[in-house]
Formats: structure tokens, sequence, C-alpha cells
């Protein structure tokens, strides 16, 4: 029974572990937001993605979760006319990041909510074992 609570504890702490580096990409996105190159017709800051893979704990032998990747977003970058801009082309526009706050802020929120989903499971297991050992006392 404690192995069958350990495998729980294993399988939340790696789900956080996932919605922690999903909650730092994301809060860099926001943090660049508004971030241009620094000379004529640079590229902006392009926005990062986070992709999970499915990965077998064999010491807990369960199924976890990681991440697989931290990619980039290649969408096209908007652009803006600014030609006093020190970023802009010789056309006179600016590249601008590829980050919709919008879509950001339902990612962190889906990303909350999936942490504490995997925090609540980690209480309850915990809850479980303190009792465990308080019946074995």
């Amino acid at each position: 029974m404690a192995g069958d609570l350990n495998q729980a504890l294993d399988v939340s702490a790696t789900g956080m572990d996932a919605q922690t580096a999903r909650l730092r990409v994301i809060a860099e996105n926001i943090a660049n937001q508004d971030t241009t190159g620094s000379s004529p017709g640079a590229d902006a800051y392009r926005r990062k993605t986070v992709t999970f893979e499915s990965a077998v704990d064999r010491a807990a032998g369960v199924e976890t979760v990681k991440v697989k990747n931290i990619g980039v977003d290649g969408s096209d970058l908007p652009l803006r006319y600014d030609p006093a801009n020190p970023a802009a082309n010789a056309q006179g526009y600016v590249k601008l990041p590829n980050v919709n706050t919008f879509i950001e802020v339902m990612d962190m929120r889906e990303a909350e909510r999936s942490y504490s989903a995997n925090l609540s499971v980690m209480q309850a297991t915990r809850s479980m074992l303190n009792k465990t050992i308080d019946l074995l006392k």
C-alpha cells in the first residue's frame, strides 16, 4: 500500500514539475511580448512553446509526464509601420513578437489548474500516508 502511495506522489511530483516548466515559458513569453529586434529588419522575440511526453519511471513502475521540448513558434511575426523605431526595416516596418497575451493567459490558467490538481493529489496522498503511519503506531 505504501508503495502505491509513493507512486502517486511520484506521478504528482512529475506533473507539478512539468507544469512549473510550462509556467516559466509562459512568463517568459509575456515578459517579451513587446521585445523587437535591436537592429533594422531584425526578428522580434518568438513565442516559445512546451511539448510534453509520457515517460516510464522504471524505479517506481509508473508512467509519468515530462517536458519533451521547449520549442519556438514559427508563425509569422506581425508587422507594424514605425519608421522611427531603430528595428524598422528599409520600408519602415518593425517585426513584432508573435505573442498573444490572451493565449498566454489561457495557457497559464490551464497550467495552474493542472498544477493545483497534482498538488491536491499529493496532499491527499500525504494525508493517507500519515494516517497509515498513525495506525501502525
